[in-house]
Protein backbone atom coordinates (compact mmCIF):
# COMPACT_ATOMS: atom_id res chain seq x y z
CA UNK A 1 0.00 0.00 0.00
CA UNK A 2 1.50 3.34 -1.28
CA UNK A 3 0.77 6.17 1.11
CA UNK A 4 1.92 9.67 0.02
CA UNK A 5 3.39 12.46 2.00
CA UNK A 6 0.17 14.10 2.18
CA UNK A 7 -1.81 11.01 3.57
CA UNK A 8 0.67 10.79 6.56
CA UNK A 9 -0.15 14.26 7.01
CA UNK A 10 -3.66 13.96 6.75
CA UNK A 11 -3.86 10.38 8.53
CA UNK A 12 -1.84 11.72 11.66
CA UNK A 13 -3.59 15.29 12.30
CA UNK A 14 -6.75 12.47 12.46
CA UNK A 15 -5.59 10.50 14.74
CA UNK A 16 -4.43 13.18 16.99
CA UNK A 17 -7.22 14.89 16.97
CA UNK A 18 -9.79 12.16 17.19
CA UNK A 19 -7.70 11.12 20.30
CA UNK A 20 -8.20 14.57 22.04
CA UNK A 21 -12.30 15.21 20.95
CA UNK A 22 -13.34 11.75 20.35
CA UNK A 23 -15.30 13.70 17.22
CA UNK A 24 -15.06 12.09 13.56
CA UNK A 25 -12.64 14.64 11.75
CA UNK A 26 -13.90 17.19 8.95
CA UNK A 27 -12.12 18.39 5.63
CA UNK A 28 -12.69 21.55 7.30
CA UNK A 29 -10.65 21.26 9.96
CA UNK A 30 -7.80 19.72 8.34
CA UNK A 31 -8.16 22.12 5.76
CA UNK A 32 -7.20 24.94 8.39
CA UNK A 33 -4.65 22.80 9.24
CA UNK A 34 -2.82 21.40 6.23
CA UNK A 35 -3.59 24.80 4.02
CA UNK A 36 -5.32 22.52 1.44
CA UNK A 37 -8.85 22.89 -0.90
CA UNK A 38 -11.66 21.27 0.63
CA UNK A 39 -11.50 18.59 -2.34
CA UNK A 40 -8.64 17.85 -2.20
CA UNK A 41 -8.51 16.62 1.38
CA UNK A 42 -12.29 14.80 0.82
CA UNK A 43 -10.33 13.05 -2.07
CA UNK A 44 -7.59 11.98 -0.04
CA UNK A 45 -9.37 11.14 3.07
CA UNK A 46 -11.64 8.72 0.52
CA UNK A 47 -8.42 7.23 -0.97
CA UNK A 48 -7.24 6.55 3.20
CA UNK A 49 -10.14 4.95 3.88
CA UNK A 50 -10.34 2.76 0.90
CA UNK A 51 -6.79 1.79 2.27
CA UNK A 52 -8.39 0.51 5.29
CA UNK A 53 -6.93 3.40 7.14
CA UNK A 54 -9.94 5.14 8.47
CA UNK A 55 -13.52 5.14 8.75
CA UNK A 56 -16.78 7.04 8.40
CA UNK A 57 -18.72 7.51 11.32
CA UNK A 58 -22.64 6.92 10.19
CA UNK A 59 -23.68 9.38 12.67
CA UNK A 60 -21.58 12.24 11.71
CA UNK A 61 -19.93 14.03 9.17
CA UNK A 62 -16.21 13.14 8.54
CA UNK A 63 -13.79 10.60 9.69
CA UNK A 64 -11.92 8.46 12.62
CA UNK A 65 -9.40 6.33 12.54
CA UNK A 66 -9.90 1.90 11.66
CA UNK A 67 -8.03 -0.73 14.18
CA UNK A 68 -5.47 -0.11 10.81
CA UNK A 69 -5.13 3.45 10.69
CA UNK A 70 -4.41 3.33 14.55
CA UNK A 71 -1.69 0.91 13.62
CA UNK A 72 -0.03 2.47 10.96
CA UNK A 73 0.26 5.23 13.18
CA UNK A 74 2.30 3.92 15.69
CA UNK A 75 4.60 2.34 13.37
CA UNK A 76 4.92 5.20 11.34
CA UNK A 77 3.81 8.32 12.32
CA UNK A 78 3.97 8.22 15.92
CA UNK A 79 6.79 11.07 16.80
CA UNK A 80 8.27 10.80 20.64
CA UNK A 81 6.37 13.23 23.07
CA UNK A 82 8.52 14.40 26.03
CA UNK A 83 7.83 13.61 29.40
CA UNK A 84 5.85 17.00 30.99
CA UNK A 85 8.01 18.65 33.98
CA UNK A 86 5.76 17.59 36.23
CA UNK A 87 4.82 14.18 35.13
CA UNK A 88 8.96 13.31 35.55
CA UNK A 89 8.91 14.89 38.75
CA UNK A 90 6.39 13.09 40.05
CA UNK A 91 7.69 9.78 38.65
CA UNK A 92 11.53 10.60 40.00
CA UNK A 93 9.47 11.09 43.34
CA UNK A 94 8.80 7.44 43.46
CA UNK A 95 12.17 5.99 41.93
CA UNK A 96 14.16 8.26 44.04
CA UNK A 97 12.51 7.56 47.40
CA UNK A 98 15.28 5.18 49.28
CA UNK A 99 12.38 3.51 51.57
CA UNK A 100 10.44 2.00 48.83
CA UNK A 101 11.44 -1.19 47.76
CA UNK A 102 11.52 -2.24 43.25
CA UNK A 103 8.22 -4.13 43.98
CA UNK A 104 6.43 -0.52 45.71
CA UNK A 105 8.13 1.72 43.03
CA UNK A 106 6.38 -0.03 40.49
CA UNK A 107 3.19 -0.47 41.78
CA UNK A 108 3.43 3.42 42.55
CA UNK A 109 4.31 4.63 39.86
CA UNK A 110 1.24 2.76 37.20
CA UNK A 111 -0.96 4.00 40.24
CA UNK A 112 0.17 7.55 39.45
CA UNK A 113 0.06 6.30 35.51
CA UNK A 114 -3.85 5.63 35.65
CA UNK A 115 -4.36 8.74 37.38
CA UNK A 116 -2.78 11.41 34.87
CA UNK A 117 -4.09 9.00 31.95
CA UNK A 118 -6.94 7.86 33.12
CA UNK A 119 -6.11 4.16 31.75
CA UNK A 120 -6.15 1.13 33.49
CA UNK A 121 -2.48 0.01 34.50
CA UNK A 122 -1.12 -3.64 35.50
CA UNK A 123 1.94 -5.18 36.58
CA UNK A 124 2.55 -9.04 36.51
CA UNK A 125 5.57 -9.77 39.04
CA UNK A 126 7.49 -12.97 38.21
CA UNK A 127 8.75 -14.29 41.10
CA UNK A 128 11.99 -15.79 40.60
CA UNK A 129 13.62 -19.04 42.06
CA UNK A 130 16.58 -17.23 43.20
CA UNK A 131 14.51 -15.16 45.04
CA UNK A 132 15.59 -15.34 48.81
CA UNK A 133 14.02 -13.92 51.96
CA UNK A 134 15.47 -11.00 53.06
CA UNK A 135 13.66 -10.23 56.06
CA UNK A 136 9.92 -10.84 57.86
CA UNK A 137 8.15 -7.98 59.76
CA UNK A 138 4.77 -7.74 61.49
CA UNK A 139 2.23 -4.80 61.77
CA UNK A 140 -0.40 -5.05 65.04
CA UNK A 141 -3.91 -4.34 63.56
CA UNK A 142 -7.29 -3.86 64.76
CA UNK A 143 -9.45 -7.31 65.33
CA UNK A 144 -7.20 -9.50 66.45
CA UNK A 145 -5.04 -9.20 62.94
CA UNK A 146 -1.63 -8.81 61.72
CA UNK A 147 -0.47 -7.47 58.57
CA UNK A 148 2.68 -10.07 57.93
CA UNK A 149 5.26 -8.61 55.29
CA UNK A 150 7.39 -10.94 53.24
CA UNK A 151 10.60 -9.62 51.77
CA UNK A 152 13.16 -10.35 49.36
CA UNK A 153 16.59 -10.01 48.65
CA UNK A 154 15.24 -9.04 44.92
CA UNK A 155 12.86 -5.90 46.27
CA UNK A 156 9.85 -7.95 46.18
CA UNK A 157 7.62 -7.83 48.64
CA UNK A 158 4.23 -9.70 49.87
CA UNK A 159 1.60 -8.73 52.43
CA UNK A 160 -0.55 -11.36 54.00
CA UNK A 161 -3.66 -10.26 56.22
CA UNK A 162 -3.80 -12.71 59.38
CA UNK A 163 -6.36 -13.57 61.72
CA UNK A 164 -4.50 -14.34 65.00
CA UNK A 165 -7.52 -14.66 68.01
CA UNK A 166 -6.63 -14.16 71.48
CA UNK A 167 -3.06 -13.88 70.20
CA UNK A 168 -0.50 -12.04 72.53
CA UNK A 169 1.54 -9.30 70.27
CA UNK A 170 4.92 -10.12 72.06
CA UNK A 171 4.30 -14.34 71.03
CA UNK A 172 3.99 -12.94 67.39
CA UNK A 173 7.20 -10.72 67.66
CA UNK A 174 8.96 -14.17 68.98
CA UNK A 175 7.99 -16.23 66.20
CA UNK A 176 9.27 -13.43 63.78
CA UNK A 177 12.29 -12.90 65.62
CA UNK A 178 12.76 -16.84 65.37
CA UNK A 179 12.50 -16.73 61.63
CA UNK A 180 14.36 -13.98 61.03
CA UNK A 181 17.38 -15.96 62.80
CA UNK A 182 16.98 -19.28 61.25
CA UNK A 183 15.57 -19.14 57.47
CA UNK A 184 16.85 -15.52 56.65
CA UNK A 185 18.95 -16.27 53.43
CA UNK A 186 17.12 -18.79 52.54
CA UNK A 187 15.90 -19.07 48.81
CA UNK A 188 12.15 -18.83 48.50
CA UNK A 189 11.38 -22.43 47.17
CA UNK A 190 13.03 -23.76 50.23
CA UNK A 191 11.31 -21.99 52.78
CA UNK A 192 8.65 -24.44 53.99
CA UNK A 193 11.17 -27.02 54.19
CA UNK A 194 13.15 -25.22 56.65
CA UNK A 195 10.00 -24.08 58.73
CA UNK A 196 9.03 -27.65 58.91
CA UNK A 197 12.71 -29.93 59.74
CA UNK A 198 14.08 -26.28 61.37
CA UNK A 199 11.71 -24.15 62.88
CA UNK A 200 9.01 -26.75 63.83
CA UNK A 201 11.27 -28.91 66.07
CA UNK A 202 12.08 -25.50 68.16
CA UNK A 203 9.58 -22.89 68.16
CA UNK A 204 7.91 -24.43 71.21
CA UNK A 205 11.12 -23.84 73.01
CA UNK A 206 10.46 -19.88 72.65
CA UNK A 207 6.88 -19.62 72.35
CA UNK A 208 3.88 -20.46 74.32
CA UNK A 209 1.41 -19.95 71.46
CA UNK A 210 3.69 -21.69 68.85
CA UNK A 211 0.88 -24.35 67.18
CA UNK A 212 -1.35 -21.89 66.15
CA UNK A 213 1.41 -19.38 64.72
CA UNK A 214 3.44 -22.11 63.73
CA UNK A 215 0.55 -23.39 61.27
CA UNK A 216 -0.08 -19.21 60.43
CA UNK A 217 3.07 -18.12 59.37
CA UNK A 218 3.19 -21.98 57.37
CA UNK A 219 0.36 -20.95 54.95
CA UNK A 220 1.38 -17.45 54.64
CA UNK A 221 4.67 -19.00 53.20
CA UNK A 222 2.88 -21.29 51.31
CA UNK A 223 1.12 -18.99 49.18
CA UNK A 224 3.81 -16.84 48.54
CA UNK A 225 6.09 -19.82 47.36
CA UNK A 226 2.70 -21.16 45.23
CA UNK A 227 2.45 -18.13 43.63
CA UNK A 228 3.46 -18.05 40.04
CA UNK A 229 2.75 -14.51 38.69
CA UNK A 230 1.68 -11.39 41.29
CA UNK A 231 -0.65 -9.59 39.63
CA UNK A 232 -1.76 -5.98 40.59
CA UNK A 233 -4.11 -3.51 38.67
CA UNK A 234 -4.31 0.15 39.50
CA UNK A 235 -7.56 2.22 37.73
CA UNK A 236 -9.17 -0.90 36.85
CA UNK A 237 -12.54 1.74 36.35
CA UNK A 238 -11.08 3.62 34.68
CA UNK A 239 -12.64 2.33 31.56
CA UNK A 240 -15.84 4.00 32.61
CA UNK A 241 -14.40 7.65 32.22
CA UNK A 242 -13.66 6.64 28.42
CA UNK A 243 -16.84 7.57 25.74
CA UNK A 244 -16.19 4.46 23.94
CA UNK A 245 -17.03 2.47 26.47
CA UNK A 246 -20.53 4.07 27.97
CA UNK A 247 -22.46 0.89 27.30
CA UNK A 248 -22.07 -0.75 30.99
CA UNK A 249 -22.46 -3.75 29.24
CA UNK A 250 -19.47 -3.54 27.40
CA UNK A 251 -17.93 -2.30 30.77
CA UNK A 252 -19.20 -5.66 33.02
CA UNK A 253 -17.23 -7.70 30.23
CA UNK A 254 -14.25 -6.06 30.00
CA UNK A 255 -13.63 -5.82 34.09
CA UNK A 256 -14.60 -9.96 34.25
CA UNK A 257 -11.81 -10.27 31.72
CA UNK A 258 -9.63 -8.02 34.42
CA UNK A 259 -10.97 -10.91 37.03
CA UNK A 260 -9.50 -13.30 35.10
CA UNK A 261 -5.78 -14.64 36.01
CA UNK A 262 -5.91 -16.99 32.98
CA UNK A 263 -6.33 -14.07 30.37
CA UNK A 264 -4.65 -11.46 32.54
CA UNK A 265 -1.72 -13.73 32.49
CA UNK A 266 -1.64 -13.96 28.72
CA UNK A 267 -0.68 -10.04 29.19
CA UNK A 268 2.93 -11.15 29.84
CA UNK A 269 5.80 -9.66 27.55
CA UNK A 270 8.58 -11.99 25.93
CA UNK A 271 9.52 -9.21 23.70
CA UNK A 272 12.20 -6.64 23.93
CA UNK A 273 11.35 -2.78 24.35
CA UNK A 274 8.06 -1.18 24.83
CA UNK A 275 5.55 -2.58 22.61
CA UNK A 276 2.10 -1.69 21.11
CA UNK A 277 -0.94 -4.18 21.05
CA UNK A 278 -4.42 -2.58 18.85
CA UNK A 279 -7.68 -3.70 19.23
CA UNK A 280 -7.90 -8.12 17.81
CA UNK A 281 -3.76 -8.21 18.59
CA UNK A 282 -4.31 -7.10 22.22
CA UNK A 283 -5.70 -10.42 23.60
CA UNK A 284 -8.04 -9.08 25.73
CA UNK A 285 -10.85 -6.72 23.70
CA UNK A 286 -11.23 -5.40 20.23
CA UNK A 287 -12.06 -2.39 21.80
CA UNK A 288 -8.91 -1.87 23.58
CA UNK A 289 -5.03 -1.35 23.27
CA UNK A 290 -1.93 -2.18 25.34
CA UNK A 291 1.03 -0.82 25.91
CA UNK A 292 3.75 -3.10 27.52
CA UNK A 293 6.81 -3.93 28.13
CA UNK A 294 9.30 -6.80 30.52
CA UNK A 295 11.58 -6.11 33.03
CA UNK A 296 13.99 -7.93 34.68
CA UNK A 297 16.01 -6.54 37.60
CA UNK A 298 18.46 -8.67 39.42
CA UNK A 299 16.59 -11.77 38.23
CA UNK A 300 13.35 -10.51 39.34
CA UNK A 301 11.07 -10.72 36.29
CA UNK A 302 7.65 -9.22 35.10
CA UNK A 303 5.52 -6.90 32.68
CA UNK A 304 4.59 -3.63 33.12
CA UNK A 305 1.63 -3.08 30.88
CA UNK A 306 -1.17 0.00 30.33
CA UNK A 307 -4.50 -1.01 28.97
CA UNK A 308 -6.83 1.95 27.15
CA UNK A 309 -9.26 2.50 24.43
CA UNK A 310 -7.93 1.97 20.90
CA UNK A 311 -8.29 6.48 21.10
CA UNK A 312 -5.07 6.14 23.35
CA UNK A 313 -2.53 8.81 23.64
CA UNK A 314 0.24 6.46 22.55
CA UNK A 315 3.10 8.68 22.48
CA UNK A 316 2.64 9.68 25.96
CA UNK A 317 1.59 6.35 26.99
CA UNK A 318 4.92 5.13 25.31
CA UNK A 319 7.22 7.21 26.97
CA UNK A 320 5.88 6.88 30.36
CA UNK A 321 6.94 3.14 30.08
CA UNK A 322 10.29 3.83 28.70
CA UNK A 323 11.07 5.97 31.54
CA UNK A 324 9.74 3.54 33.94
CA UNK A 325 11.62 0.53 31.92
CA UNK A 326 15.10 2.54 32.15
CA UNK A 327 14.60 3.74 36.22
CA UNK A 328 13.80 0.04 37.06
CA UNK A 329 17.18 -0.99 34.84
CA UNK A 330 19.51 1.55 36.85
CA UNK A 331 18.28 0.46 39.99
Amino acid sequence: MVVTKRQNEILKFIVEEYVKTVKPVSSNTICKKLNCSSATIRNEMVLLEELGYLEKNHYASGRQPSEQGYKYYVENLMTPKDLTGEDMLKLQTIFHNQSLVLSDAIEKSLQLISEITNYTSVVLGKSSNENKLKKVEVLPLEDNRILLMLITDKGYVEYKNIYLPNTDIEEVIKTVNLINKMIVGTPISEINKKLEYDIKPIIGKYVKQHEMLYNAFYDAFSSFVNKTNDIHFAGKNNFLKQPEFNNIEKVKELLAKFDDAKIINEIEEQNNGVNVYIGKDSEISEDVSVVKTKYNYNGEEGTIAIIGPKRMEYERVVNLLNYIKENIDNQ
